[in-house]
């Protein structure tokens, strides 16, 4: 038979795993998408999140952020809303290409999430790792969550080997110079708490490709906690990758602006 100090204990157990259970039902997953002639890979990419989030239970809304693609985004954008619910997708497009940080500022201010989700909508990243991004939040209690190429049995699919060296060069140097402790500086999936997206974003100055890179190095600095998942990074199938030799310039200025700044 139960002793009387048994009793509070068992109560306060089930109160906390109430509480618990409260906070994850209450836990909503913004996914931010910024497009620019994604027609194509779009549709996909939706149905893929809606299908992971459905499979896991995951409360979530999809927010398309385009930035006035000529080749018809917006309208397959609309087309999806119709389909899944504009509760689930929400078209906020922008009349034309403001920068890949404005866009998160701009997703941000429409998002009703707890937490952010950032990815590109080439399907260079697969939705099926979201479950891992929000286990791995859960488990270490992480500010930020981020998927890696470069650790455990992440890896690069359909990249030359041109491609691989700028990458693997790319953390290199960064790994040398700024010493952030997250072995993928570079890529652009992972989970953030909304508060701690929009505090990095206020200290954010950098543009392009650089601008990742600085998100983590800021996150360092203001002490927030970081845990990482590896990833497959497939290269995209449909429309055409947006690096260039002025983007690598940029990346190395930006990099090098860090160096002297942080």
């Amino acid at each position: 038979m139960a002793s009387h100090s048994d009793i509070p204990n068992s109560a306060g157990s089930q109160r906390r795993r109430a509480k618990k259970g409260q906070a994850e039902a209450a836990e909503k997953y913004s996914v931010l998408l910024p497009t620019y002639n994604e027609r194509e890979n779009l549709p996909l990419i939706v149905w893929l999140l809606v299908k992971s989030f459905e499979e896991s239970g995951n409360n979530y809304e999809i927010i398309v952020i385009d930035d006035g693609s000529p080749d018809g985004t917006q309208e397959v954008a609309q087309q999806l809303e119709k389909i899944y619910g504009s509760d689930k997708i929400l078209l906020r497009p922008r009349a034309k290409k403001l920068g890949l940080g404005t866009a998160y500022i701009h997703g941000i201010q429409h998002a009703t999430g707890n937490f952010i989700i950032i990815m590109d909508a080439d399907l260079s990243h697969h939705p099926k790792f979201i479950p891992e991004f929000i286990r791995k939040q859960k488990e270490g209690n992480f500010d930020v969550v981020c998927g890696t190429r470069y650790r455990g049995n992440g890896g690069v699919y359909g990249w030359d080997l041109k491609r691989k060296i700028v990458s693997r060069g790319a953390n290199f140097l960064t790994q040398i110079l700024l010493r952030p402790g997250v072995s993928d500086l570079t890529g652009s999936f992972r989970l953030y708490r909304k508060e701690v997206l929009q505090k990095l974003m206020e200290k954010c100055i950098s543009k392009g490709y650089v601008f990742q890179m600085e998100m983590i190095v800021r996150a360092r600095q203001l002490n927030f906690t970081i845990g990482e998942v590896p990833i497959s990074f497939v290269d995209r199938v449909y429309g055409e990758s947006k690096l260039g030799g002025n983007e690598i310039v940029s990346f190395l200025k930006g990099l090098l602006t860090l160096f002297a700044t942080t």
